[in-house]
């Protein structure tokens, strides 16, 4: 029988099972091959509610991995990363960067929601769901073996770097990759908080900022 959680004045609820995503990861695959398997994961939950999973898009011999959180929902629906409003940032800021080529992927390949009428509203991974994910992404590393990884967020962050991080105190910096791996990682917010901003007078200002540390990834990357 799979453990129990009981809620807060309800009856016992069975909890999650996150078995963590190693036994749906192919050994020796290519990207295509690591693509193609995703589908079939059940590493966590989130397989459930998610249209798919979401893999990567980029080249995969890039000296550049951008690493986001998770997909959005038009990622969700569409099939791949960085297709929604957010993304729509990002790219503008890849442009205004000069950072061409890039790989893109996610620290957690499903959608994680909560639903408000037709609405799907997006909602923050548990580290549990990193954790679970994260096979995936060490996969992604040692086949495209980036020079440098941009973490975009804290969660994705924790995923790259293997402990939490503050992104306003060691964004800016060439950091050092968990466990003495040769890639090199720069922590940057994520486009949605840029997004979030548009229309204020704060947005100038952190889209640049953004575009900084992505020039910075850039110049590391060469």
């Amino acid at each position: 029988m799979p453990p129990t959680r009981t809620s807060r004045g309800g009856p016992a609820r069975p909890a999650p099972e996150r078995p963590g995503a190693q036994r749906w990861v192919p050994e020796h695959a290519d990207v295509a091959a690591l693509a193609s398997a995703v589908h079939d994961c059940r590493g966590c939950e989130l397989w459930r509610p998610a249209t798919q999973a979401v893999f990567s898009a980029g080249p995969a011999d890039a000296t550049v991995m951008l690493v986001g959180e998770q997909p959005g929902d038009h990622e969700d629906q569409e099939g791949e990363p960085f297709v929604g409003p957010a993304g729509r940032v990002l790219d503008d800021a890849l442009r205004e960067a000069g950072l061409d080529g890039a790989y893109l992927t996610n620290a957690v390949k499903h959608f994680r929601f909560t639903e408000r009428g037709k609405r799907r509203l997006h909602r923050t991974p548990d580290v549990a769901h990193v954790r679970a994910c994260l096979p995936w992404l060490t996969a992604e590393l040692a086949v495209v073996r980036p020079r440098v990884v941009v973490a975009l967020g804290a969660i994705a962050g924790r995923a790259v770097l293997g402990r939490p991080v503050r992104i306003g105190a060691e964004r800016g910096q060439v950091l050092d990759a968990a466990d003495g791996a040769e890639h090199r990682v720069v922590l940057t917010t994520h486009p949605s908080a840029v997004l979030r901003l548009r229309g204020t007078p704060d947005y100038a200002e952190a889209f640049a900022a953004l575009v900084a540390d992505l020039r910075l990834a850039a110049r590391t990357g060469r």
